[in-house]
């Protein structure tokens, strides 16, 4: 490296190019990065859905996801499968190891399908695979309605002039579509008629089959000619249909045939109404816009704004296409204040420069490392395919006040050479010697403190990577720009500083006076090195008395203008009970001022779930309210306990999601246990319990009890006597009640199901059930009720697996001013009392997340120590004087947990990044006193004491610059007020309150060390 600094001295148009090449290039890299909230990482995480129409909780769980998770277990790397099971439909989520390539998962468990396939009942419909990652969630929601369409033709428009239209939106890799419904034709079947002509579903089904297709007719070559052949015997209209006549009746001929039109309505709808979405209280239909992994959301989403102006004016009339929801809002408005931090950090940074160094070149000198390493750094996130997010920004932000260190370093040096009266040339290079091994060694040291991230399990490892990377490159580049342009500047146009304002004067006097204090207070602490150690380490341990004090919580709540309702009827709820509960809460959320629009839907996010309801909410900018968005939630809770009691209402803070594919509720575990009865008591024991500890509020269950169900229980003799099967009781109330497909009909270029069903009557369930007959192997029809027993009982309405064990999951949040950390073992600590031998509870989703974070966190402060430790006892050839550089450590805590406690954070996976940081920070002052008391030492041969009050005032003013000016860097992000200032405050404030602390005791206790630990610290170790 010394080479290199003459090298840029001696051919200063080098380090010109150099310099604009990173910054020419850096820019151009920043402009084409893509903006997300969080980094891009692919959670290896596959879905198998199963449909088996009507099977009931039990039936699913014993047929279909018992043989598919027997097979799926054996897989590599599996890490967690849960199951979900509600009548007619189940999925498995198969979470694998981060280190397992999703794709390769992905073909493993398709293999495995294969397999699997033959064991599973002949009426299901083909399971779907798929990965599905936290990101595969819409980032905005848009409405359309139209209050001059049909049903049927408003499904069709949005199918093919909307939907379509926005999915190719470039980024935009799927589009949810709740409140849409498939269009159908419908044949609801009349009762009465039937029993009249003494016909069943069935036989309706069969002729629709026989009479209305289009079977191939092949081909006949004659004449050089090739004649293709169709029987045009598929009916095209609802007319068409309802003209078909009846011929069979339970495959016997029918000799009076009977016009489909005589006993049925005949019909262009929809399917069954299962879901349905409103936008600000009105209905609509809904597009859920998902981007494609890796693209840019904030694009995603202007790129669907711009689509929808475009397509605003040739809408029909009386169309309404509005976006009610947006995400990437706050990812913009929160990226764009990490920008500006980073402006503000830097010229705060300068002002700190210029107060030191006393002129303008130098201090322009300085900070152009600013730019140097900063854009350069985009060069670096570019070409790794990394996006500007939370992290590489927090990162970017962090290092504007250390990226200037190294230069500082070297400038005060060369500055402090030409005092002495050595050309600009000389002084470059003299200077830049001497300080280059202390400036590497800082940097290298503070490096060093990210390596071990590489070795961190789960999510929040892969995320730090970034951080890491981005803090690495910043600062690698900064002692590039120290060691190779900021000499050659200082070679053209550095000169000794002459003060001529009043400020600038009345600084130097200032520094003049603590720089004498300092060199007498240091005399005498040299003098009680015993008593400055041990009143320090006393400081020390009586500081982390805060850390108790301190909440602790994976991430703190953001203010991010957005909020999210679910809202669950209780079990067998009708859609419309459960619409009419999702009202009331509805009406009262958009009456409140804070509220600006929102997005609602009944069904669950794919239809099917008839008692689930979910609120998706935009409120009012920050400014333009006077409730804060933890204040609205909690009037929001108050009053949805009061509209809808008998339902289970839950506010979740979007901001607390995690980064897991749990639930995203911050307190989730999981009970487990063989007996399905004995685990549902359990729940709802706990639950109870739960909701009476001041810790927690929105608590609940994922278990369900009570759904009606109609049990139709064969009684085999009497139907052995009248000849029916079981088969046939089945597959007439399935038609009759259900439904069942009986063919396809074409309309405008696309098929559409023909549904048969018995229509609608005003009786009781079960007087519903009671009317159908059953044609047995004779040609008579037979009722029902002749030979089935029909009872009815609570049962189920979902049952939930972990790893192949019967479990419920319950969810809660924080009461506020809780922590996460004390929530979760007040809740762990009521649960495990209450289960007994055979039963375990285990933590899951969010709070699995922030258990394995704190403990990777701490085993990367302590790997960061170890590889610290390794490299600076590499360079300085000594296993002791590492030792005396790492006295400012534990100080930097201890200040960084009194800022936090006196800042009102907390202990959050923020706050702990920034201890990290500091572990490579606080060292450089350290590197500084302990390299240039060695240099006096030997060049000298001064004894360690004068060698020492020599050393340390003359190290002061850099020790103070570099100190200054990181806590200038971090003083922006620890103020800031605006998007996203919740994340960015608790990891500035820790970083602002280490340094103060360890500068002022390092300055003290460093030089104490060092000459208590001077006769072990030769040369060699």
């Amino acid at each position: 490296m010394s080479s290199l600094s003459e090298i840029a001295i001696k051919r200063p148009v080098f380090a010109w190019m150099l310099m604009s090449f990173l910054i020419i290039f850096g820019f151009i890299c920043f402009g084409r990065m893509g903006i997300s909230q969080l980094p891009n990482v692919d959670l290896p995480i596959i879905s198998i859905s199963a449909i088996y129409p009507g099977a009931a909780p039990e039936v699913m769980e014993a047929d279909v996801i018992d043989p598919i998770e027997n097979t799926m277990m054996s897989l590599e790397g599996v890490k967690n499968v849960t199951s979900m099971m509600r009548i007619g439909f189940a999925t498995i989520t198969i979470e694998f190891n981060l280190k397992r390539d999703i794709d390769l998962a992905l073909q493993d468990v398709q293999a495995k399908m294969a397999q699997v396939q033959m064991e599973l009942p002949r009426g299901m419909d083909p399971v779907t695979i798929m990965k599905i990652n936290p990101d595969d969630f819409p980032i905005m929601w848009l409405s359309f309605a139209n209050d001059k369409m049909s049903v049927q033709d408003l499904m069709i428009y949005v199918r093919d002039h909307v939907k379509d239209q926005i999915t190719t939106v470039p980024g935009v890799g799927n589009v949810w579509t709740p409140g849409y419904l498939k269009p159908n034709l419908r044949i609801w079947l009349q009762e009465e008629k039937l029993n009249h002509y003494e016909l069943t579903v069935n036989d309706v089904v069969s002729t629709i089959q026989s009479e209305s297709l289009e079977p191939p007719g092949g081909r006949i070559d004659h004449g050089g000619r090739e004649y293709s052949l169709r029987t045009m015997g598929e009916a095209g209209s609802a007319e068409s249909v309802a003209a078909i006549e009846i011929k069979n009746r339970g495959g016997l001929p029918n000799y009076n045939p009977i016009p489909l039109s005589q006993i049925a309505n005949v019909v262009e709808g929809t399917e069954d109404v299962v879901q349905f979405a409103r936008a600000n209280g009105k209905q609509a239909i809904g597009l859920g816009v998902i981007k494609q992994r890796g693209s840019n959301a904030v694009d995603v989403a202007n790129g669907v704004k711009a689509k929808i102006e475009k397509l605003r004016p040739n809408l029909p009339e009386g169309s309404s296409f509005e976006v009610n929801f947006d995400a990437t809002e706050f990812i913009k408005e929160s990226v764009g204040e990490l920008i500006l931090t980073l402006i503000l950090a830097a010229l705060l940074t300068s002002l700190v420069c210029w107060l030191f160094l006393g002129s303008w070149s130098s201090t322009l000198n300085v900070i152009l490392a600013i730019p140097t390493s900063v854009l350069g750094t985009f060069i670096v996130l570019y070409y790794l395919d990394f996006t500007l997010n939370m992290f590489t920004l927090l990162g970017l932000s962090l290092a504007i006040g250390i990226v200037v260190d190294d230069a500082i370093m070297v400038l005060e040096n060369i500055v402090r050479h030409r005092e002495k009266g050595l050309s600009r040339h000389d002084a470059a290079l003299v200077g830049t010697r001497e300080i280059m091994f202390a400036a590497m060694a800082a940097t290298v040291s503070l490096v060093a403190i990210f390596f071990p991230i590489a070795l961190m399990q789960g999510i929040i490892g892969k995320f730090l990577f970034q951080f890491g990377v981005t803090m690495s490159a910043a600062v690698l580049l900064s002692l590039v720009e120290a060691l190779t342009l900021t000499p050659m500047r200082a070679s053209k146009f550095i000169e000794p500083p002459h003060r001529t304002t009043r400020i600038g004067r009345g600084f130097e006097a200032v520094y003049a006076w603590l720089q004498a204090h300092y060199t007498r207070i240091l005399r005498r602490v040299l003098q009680h090195r015993w008593k400055m150690v041990l009143g320090s380490l006393v400081f020390f341990v009586l500081s982390f008395a805060s850390v108790g004090a301190l909440n602790k919580e994976f991430q703190p709540a953001q203010d991010q203008s957005m909020a999210f309702v679910m809202l669950t009827a209780p079990a067998g709820s009708s859609v419309s009970f459960t619409d009419d509960r999702l009202s009331k809460v509805e009406k009262f959320v958009l009456s409140r001022p804070e509220v600006s629009a929102t997005f609602a839907a009944v069904g669950g996010f794919t239809g099917g779930e008839t008692n689930t309801a979910w609120i998706f909410i935009t409120m009012k900018p920050k400014k333009q309210r006077k409730l804060s968005q933890q204040e609205f939630l909690q009037v929001l809770r108050e009053e949805m306990v009061k509209l809808v009691p008998d339902s289970q209402p839950v506010v979740q803070d979007m901001s607390q999601q995690g980064f897991s594919a749990g639930t995203g509720f911050p307190i989730e575990f999981g009970i487990m246990g063989p007996d399905w009865a004995k685990l549902s008591a359990l729940s709802e024991e706990i639950v109870g319990k739960l909701k009476q500890s001041p810790l927690l509020i929105d608590v609940k269950s994922d278990y369900q009890a009570g759904a009606p169900e109609i049990r139709l229980i064969p009684n085999r003799k009497k139907a052995d006597a009248r000849g029916v099967s079981v088969e046939a009781i089945g597959a007439t109330v399935s038609a009759a009640i259900a439904g069942v497909v009986a063919g396809r009909y074409p309309k405008g270029g696309h098929r559409y199901d023909v549904r048969v069903r018995l229509e609608d009557r005003a009786v009781s369930p079960i007087e519903r059930v009671k009317g159908l007959k059953i044609r047995n192997n004779r040609g008579e029809l037979v009722p029902l009720p002749a030979v089935v027993d029909i009872v009815e009982r609570p049962a189920a309405a979902q049952i939930t697996r972990k790893n192949r064990s019967r479990a419920i999951t319950i969810t809660a949040n924080m009461a506020p001013g809780k922590g996460q950390q004390e929530a979760l073992d007040g809740a762990l600590k009521i649960a495990r009392a209450s289960v007994p031998k055979g039963y375990e509870v285990m933590l899951s989703g969010g709070a699995e997340e922030f258990a394995e974070a704190f403990k990777g966190l701490l085993f990367l402060l302590l790997m960061g120590l170890l590889v610290a430790y390794m490299v600076l006892a590499s360079q300085f050839n000594s296993f002791v004087d590492p030792f005396t550089v790492f006295v400012a450590l534990p100080f930097s805590f201890s200040g960084a947990f009194l800022a936090l406690l006196l800042g009102g954070q907390s202990l959050n996976i923020f706050s702990m990044i920034g201890l990290v940081l500091l572990l490579g920070i606080v060292k450089k002052n350290s590197i500084l006193l302990v390299d240039f008391t060695h240099r006096k030492r030997e060049e000298g041969g001064l004894p360690v004491h004068e060698a020492l009050l020599e050393a340390c005032p003359i190290r002061l003013r850099p020790i103070l610059m570099t100190s200054m000016a990181t806590i200038a860097g971090a003083i922006p992000a620890a103020l800031s007020l605006g998007p996203g200032a919740e994340a960015r405050a608790p990891m500035s404030i820790g970083v602002i309150g280490g340094v103060l602390v360890s500068t002022v005791l390092t300055l003290f206790v460093v030089p104490c060390v060092y000459s208590l630990l001077a006769r072990f610290g030769k040369k060699g170790g």
